[in-house]
């Protein structure tokens, strides 16, 4: 089985392909995660990441279509967590997979209004030393300023209040057609994000489970 979920930066789509790959057996590709291992090496993502800009659409491509290759050359049952997000690039998914004979069984998007996710991100923190994601409302760590590893808590740079505007610019100008496209293609299952997290994660796995 393999599954998208798409949505807007802090939708929790992050949270809730980390849960559902651990439930259901699914090997995890987050986009982001990928972009932010590139940044540590090329200055110029390094760049377009902290702004909240995307890697432009065939670069992204290249480097996604490298990873998969390396780590799920099967291209079995996968969770596809930020890509594709542009109509090209999930006309390359869906063609990368059917040369292999798979095909995506479900696409989720986690709707979720632009001031809940402004409030989710500018509250969102996580550890320099094991990554995992903090929220100081919804998801506390359970001592201020550290992780349970004890690791340092900091901002993320496209966390700030520059970046998230020009994420959502992003969004809209690039990720919407996918969306549009989607909607028509009958292939988009949109899920409301705003609920708390295991409501969201039931939601979802009832969705994925129908055709079982």
């Amino acid at each position: 089985m393999n599954i998208v979920i798409i949505g807007l930066p802090g939708s929790g789509k992050g949270t809730q392909a980390d849960i559902l790959a651990q439930k259901l057996g699914l090997f995890h590709f987050s986009a982001g995660e990928l972009a932010r291992e590139l940044a540590q090496t090329d200055s110029r993502i390094k760049a377009l990441v902290q702004s909240g800009a995307l890697i432009p659409d065939e670069e992204m491509t290249g480097y996604v279509s490298a990873y998969l290759e390396k780590n799920v050359p099967s291209g079995k049952n996968i969770l596809f967590e930020g890509y594709p997000r542009f109509v090209k690039q999930y006309k390359y998914l869906i063609n990368w997979l059917k040369e292999r004979e798979q095909k995506i069984q479900k696409i989720i998007f986690l709707e979720v209004e632009k001031e809940e996710v402004i409030k989710r991100l500018s509250t969102r923190r996580t550890c320099r030393q094991c990554e995992k994601v903090y929220n100081l409302v919804t998801n506390p760590p359970p001592k201020t300023g550290n992780c349970e590893c004890g690791g340092e808590l900091f901002q993320r740079n496209d966390d700030t209040a520059a970046a998230i505007e020009k994420r959502f610019a992003v969004f809209k100008q690039n990720v919407q057609p996918l969306i549009d496209y989607l909607q028509l293609q009958g292939r988009l299952t949109r899920v409301d994000g705003s609920r708390s997290i295991p409501v969201v994660t039931k939601a979802i796995l009832e969705i994925i489970r129908q055709d079982d």
